[in-house]
């Protein structure tokens, strides 16, 4: 067998040309499907809402689906609820990215309010909230919720840094969560509340920050 010169110029390999990105396969489509069927339902109407029926019923798959695709309801709750921190956080940051940067005490709060606030009428914002209190009540949903947490106080702390407000991301948070809570159990319209205490949080923060009492 004769051996091949290595002095001889070798022949360029061909080309290959790009490929393609392959499309989502319809069971990755299927699977997405289930979980924001699922994660719908959790808003709309808590972890105790999700079993199979009325998540392939709100997905329109079969029923089997929601069986072949997750080993139980507890992992298909806690999936739909990663899915709705990332949507929530996506969310911040989009607030965040916003060009404007409000100067005045009250158009800082309405910034932070938007970017963590819920959005939607009242009966809205009752169903998000009702659904917060509901998920202490799933292992599940409540360990979605903690291990995705950082991400999200992730892009809160972007914005409070933006608005030159030395305020934890944790702490803003419970403020408009905790107006949320107050007007919704005295009846009263959410988002004139938060908006309100949230302003007095910032009015605070600057008077301390400018070393004024």
């Amino acid at each position: 067998m004769t051996q091949a010169d290595p002095d001889r110029p070798r022949r360029p390999a061909a080309a290959r040309a790009p490929r393609k990105p392959r499309r989502q396969s319809r069971g990755a489509q299927r699977r997405d499907a289930i979980v924001r069927a699922a994660a719908e339902l959790i808003l709309s109407e808590g972890p105790a809402g999700v079993t199979h029926r009325t998540v392939a019923a709100q997905a329109d798959v079969p029923l089997a689906a929601t069986t072949y695709y997750f080993s139980g309801l507890d992992e298909l709750v806690e999936t739909a609820g990663r899915l709705l921190v990332e949507r929530w956080t996506a969310h911040t940051r989009e607030v965040v990215e916003r060009e404007d940067v409000p100067t005045g005490a009250a158009d800082k709060a309405e910034r932070i309010v938007d970017a963590i606030g819920p959005s939607g009428d009242d009966a809205a914002v009752r169903g998000f909230y009702e659904h917060l209190v509901a998920a202490g009540r799933s292992a599940a949903l409540g360990r979605a919720y903690a291990e995705t947490r950082d991400g999200l106080d992730d892009a809160v702390s972007a914005l409070l840094a933006k608005l030159g407000l030395d305020i934890s991301p944790q702490l803003i948070v419970a403020v408009v969560d905790g107006a949320a809570l107050t007007a919704l159990s005295e009846g009263r319209s959410v988002r004139p509340v938060a908006l309100q205490l949230t302003r007095e949080v910032v009015e605070q923060t600057e008077r301390h920050q400018r070393g004024e009492r």
